[in-house]
């Protein structure tokens, strides 16, 4: 499912929202805290690794690795190569995001020994797999296994928009179901614009001109690239306290400061890489974030003062992370 704001209202905040009213833990009560609290600050955290970890998990990926074409950085089998450069540094956050939340923002009720019996419950209630959900979840299969293999050369928005054929022309969607996704008709929309504009600034050399500016001043510091590189991401991760919008931080800076990183030396696959995931990762610090920001936050489990505490605590135990570990693991794998 290629949108984090989709799969947080779609799929993981019903579930969230059934486990905590079966605990009796209720939105905007002090029961909140029984378990629902914990499970969505839990997923909101996670869900920010979860989307660097894949290219298609995401709007803003694809959008970054475009506006890294406009400057002559190009990412070779784009979703192997972004796969591997996350994969060791997303999969140590996602599994220790759970666990430092359950020391620093932990659950009242910390034993559900009726849990499993519900679920069969649940699932016998339910019954067999609806023939449209099979279907769909094997037209799903589809894309996403074309998507990775540049020997196809089947583009992946082809391989999009050959799922959505099948998947209408089977029935298990109909335009209404199409029309009701604004929030992808908001990206198709705003995607050719800030490609459009990012290339243009470009050509016309007023990307170049600013980031040779700041490379020059980074330099009278006598920064090394990798000093430069910190400082660089750093800034762009916090700038992000200022946004509302991932994929508008994107269309707003990206294309500036990965010119600025390229310009003091950082190599470019590395440089681009980087940013798009700092990217994902800023999109759990705030109530205000991103578009899945909003909905776990709606949710009315979670205090304002929290989101705010919460997200800056793991913010930076995420850049230590992605920091060291990334460190070494791109390095192993020869992007700098």
């Amino acid at each position: 499912m290629p949108s984090t704001t989709a799969r947080a209202g779609g799929v993981f905040l019903p579930i969230i929202q059934s486990l905590a009213l079966s605990a009796g833990s209720k939105p905007g009560d002090p029961s909140a805290k029984k378990l629902g609290s914990y499970l969505v600050q839990s997923q909101f955290q996670s869900s920010s690794n979860s989307s660097a970890l894949f290219l298609t998990a995401a709007a803003q990926n694809l959008l970054c690795l475009k506006l890294a074409e406009e400057l002559g950085v190009i990412v070779s089998s784009p979703w192997v190569s972004w796969f591997k450069a996350a994969s060791l540094p997303a999969i140590a956050c996602l599994l220790a995001t759970p666990l430092v939340l359950y020391k620093l923002y932990p659950p009242e009720t910390k034993d559900t020994p009726d849990a499993p019996a519900m679920a069969v419950k649940k699932l016998e209630h339910m019954g067999f797999l609806p023939w449209s959900s099979g279907v769909g979840l094997s037209v799903f299969l589809l894309p996403v296994a074309i998507m990775p293999d540049d020997a196809l050369g089947i583009a992946s928005v082809v391989a999009a928009m050959t799922g959505l054929s099948i998947l209408l022309l089977l029935g298990v969607l109909d335009w209404d179901d199409c029309l009701s996704e604004k929030s992808a008709w908001d990206t198709l929309a705003w995607f050719a614009v800030l490609v459009g504009m990012a290339g243009q600034l470009t050509n016309l050399g007023i990307v170049t001109w600013m980031s040779d500016c700041v490379a020059k001043s980074l330099q009278s510091f006598s920064l090394s690239w990798p000093a430069a590189f910190g400082v660089l991401q750093a800034s762009y991760f916090l700038i992000h306290y200022l946004f509302a919008s991932q994929t508008g931080h994107v269309g707003a800076l990206y294309s500036a400061f990965l010119a600025m990183q390229l310009a003091a030396g950082v190599p470019g696959v590395l440089a681009a890489m980087a940013l798009a995931y700092n990217t994902n990762l800023f999109g759990a610090i705030t109530h205000y974030s991103s578009g899945q920001a909003a909905v776990y936050f709606g949710a009315g489990y979670v205090d304002l003062p929290d989101v705010f505490k919460v997200g800056f605590i793991m913010a930076v135990i995420n850049t230590i992370i992605w920091g060291v570990v990334g460190a070494f693991w791109w390095k192993f794998l020869g992007l700098y």
